[in-house]
C-alpha cells in the first residue's frame, strides 16, 4: 500500500481560509466559517459530492449547459479529490480548464418548530470553487487511489487488489486544492417566535444520521 497523509502539518495550512466575495455567506451569516479543520472536516465524513460544471459541447444545444453530478470525495493533504473514467465527460471537461463549483452537505437533524414558518434541518456544508489538476504521476495517482480506499473502510487499500496498468489508465483522478471555499451550518433547538411558545404542538430536533447496515456478502463469494 502506498501512503498519503490526509492531514498536514499545522504549519503548512492556515486555521482559516481567505474570504472572497463568492465565499462570502450572504445570509445568516454567523453560520458560515473559513475554519480549515471544519471544512476538512465535512469533506472527510461526507460520503458523495456535487459538482457543477458548465459543459460547453453538450450535442443538440447551441449555447454553454450548466451541468451538476454526484461524485465520491475524499481528501489528502490540502486538496479535495474525485476520480472516474478518463473519458468521463465532466472530467474532460476540468481537465481542459474548466471551472467547478463543489458542493457537500451533512444532514443531522429535521427542526421541528411550533410554527411553519421556522421549521429548519440542522446540517453542516462545505461549497468549493477551484479549477483541478490531473493527478498523473503513477505513485501519487496510486497513493491517492489508497486514500479512497481508506475513507470507504480503513485498512482496505492493504487487503484488495491494486489497480492494474490498464485500470489505471482507464482512471483519472482530479485535485481540487481547498483554497477558496467555506462551510455553513446550523444547529441546535428550533427559533420560535415569543408569541408561540405556548402553541400547543412538540417543538425540538429529530436527529438524522448516516449509519452502515448489516453487511450483505456477495453471494458469488467462497465461503469462509
Amino acid at each position: 500500500m502506498t501512503s498519503l497523509p490526509t492531514d498536514l502539518p499545522a504549519a503548512s495550512s492556515p486555521a482559516s481560509l481567505v474570504q472572497t466575495p463568492r465565499t462570502r455567506t450572504v445570509r445568516m451569516g454567523d453560520r458560515g466559517s473559513h475554519d480549515v479543520s471544519l471544512i476538512h472536516a465535512i469533506i472527510d465524513e461526507a460520503p458523495i459530492c456535487h459538482v457543477g460544471f458548465v459543459d460547453d459541447a453538450v450535442k443538440g444545444r447551441d449555447a454553454p449547459s450548466p451541468m451538476v453530478i454526484p461524485t465520491i470525495p475524499w481528501r489528502v493533504g490540502d486538496e479535495l479529490m474525485i476520480h472516474g473514467a478518463s473519458s468521463s465527460r465532466m472530467l474532460r471537461r476540468l481537465q481542459e480548464g474548466g471551472e467547478a463549483c463543489i458542493t457537500l452537505s451533512l444532514i443531522d437533524g429535521w427542526v421541528l418548530a411550533r410554527s411553519a414558518f421556522h421549521h429548519s434541518v440542522n446540517y453542516r456544508s462545505v461549497m468549493l470553487f477551484g479549477r483541478p489538476r490531473l493527478v498523473s504521476e503513477e505513485t501519487e495517482k496510486r497513493a491517492a487511489l489508497d486514500a479512497l480506499m481508506e475513507k470507504i473502510e480503513p485498512g482496505r487499500s492493504a487487503k484488495v487488489r491494486a489497480p492494474n496498468a490498464q485500470e489505471l489508465k482507464a482512471t483519472a483522478v482530479l485535485a481540487f486544492p481547498i483554497a477558496e471555499a467555506s462551510a455553513k451550518r446550523r444547529s441546535g433547538p428550533p427559533g420560535d417566535d415569543p408569541e408561540d411558545m405556548d402553541h400547543p404542538v412538540w417543538a425540538g430536533v429529530v436527529p438524522l444520521r448516516l449509519a452502515a447496515g448489516e453487511p450483505e456478502q456477495d453471494p458469488a463469494q467462497i465461503a469462509g
